[in-house]
């Protein structure tokens, strides 16, 4: 196996495809759907699927900041050698695909005021830190990872959703209610400005920052629509019933669905949770088992 040569792949794969869960979704989505804008756009949406999956080209201009999550059984080892060649591969498939020169060149200062420019190769995006999963999860999401498991989730991130995510604490009140319809609050908040809906939000419920951002990510590589939770459905009726709608043209479908990932939890007045609205070409997804 040619993992530098996969992991390119994977890049492109992630930028291209479209999931079953989330192409039945929007069908489904159509097929309700009375308004005729809003049906227009949804259509539309379908249509850049089909274009990108024949053609190869991105779902989107931006082709998104490359993050990893690798799941590992107790009887496989992650090498240095490995690392090296997940990130070249990342590169290959950046340069190949191609992907949106996006990498901004200079020392701390200068690439904060973005005063020296852009690499030219759209591979010089460098991944975020990876991100190990293991048996030892124990969330909403967790995996039933054999001694054996060896994957790579490859997560194309683009930047609108990130700048409407937030992670930020919440005081739960002794109230589940309390917390989720905080969360509801949030995301609505985001979908309004965020613009390219229909959206699946993403939430991670933890006990650090870094801990409710993990678990929200793990929810958009392992999520689901054909498999909602009780809460993952609630949310998402309340989150329709603001009929912002398809690119903000009102409707039935703000969002397709939600994921919902709850980790452990501390003895604390408070909850810190982390949530993404996903722009309609999210979420990009790809793995590669070893």
């Amino acid at each position: 196996m040619d993992v530098v040569e996969d992991v390119s792949k994977l890049v492109i794969e992630a930028s291209t495809s479209l999931s079953n869960d989330k192409l039945k979704a929007l069908k489904r989505a159509v097929e309700i759907e009375d308004n005729e804008n809003a049906k227009w756009v949804l259509n539309q949406i379908l249509e850049n699927y089909t274009v990108a999956s024949k053609t190869k080209f991105p779902l989107c201009d931006d082709t998104g900041i490359p993050h990893v999550i690798i799941e590992l059984g107790s009887k496989r080892q992650i090498t240095g050698d490995l690392i090296n060649q997940i990130n070249e591969g990342i590169y290959l498939g950046l340069n190949n695909l191609p992907a949106r020169p996006m990498a901004v060149q200079g020392d701390d200062i200068e690439r904060i005021e973005q005063s020296k420019g852009l690499f030219d190769a759209a591979g010089m995006l460098r991944p975020v830190s990876f991100l190990i999963d293991s048996s030892n999860d124990d969330s909403t999401y967790k995996r039933d990872i054999s001694p054996d498991t060896l994957n790579i989730h490859l997560l194309l991130e683009g930047g609108g959703p990130e700048i409407r995510a937030k992670t930020y604490r919440v005081y739960h009140k002794h109230s589940f209610e309390n917390v989720t319809n905080t969360i509801i609050d949030w995301i609505s908040e985001s979908l309004v400005m965020l613009g390219c809906t229909p959206s699946i939000p993403s939430i991670g419920i933890g006990r650090t920052h870094f801990e409710a951002s993990s678990l929200m990510l793990k929810s958009i590589a392992y999520g689901n629509l054909n498999y909602q939770s009780e809460t993952e459905n609630y949310i998402t009726r309340k989150l329709n019933k603001t009929k912002i709608g398809p690119l903000g043209f009102g409707g039935k479908t703000t969002v397709l669905g939600s994921y919902v990932n709850i980790g452990p939890q501390r003895a604390s007045g408070v909850r810190i949770v982390s949530i993404r609205p996903s722009c309609f070409v999210e979420p990009r997804v790809a793995t590669l088992k070893l």
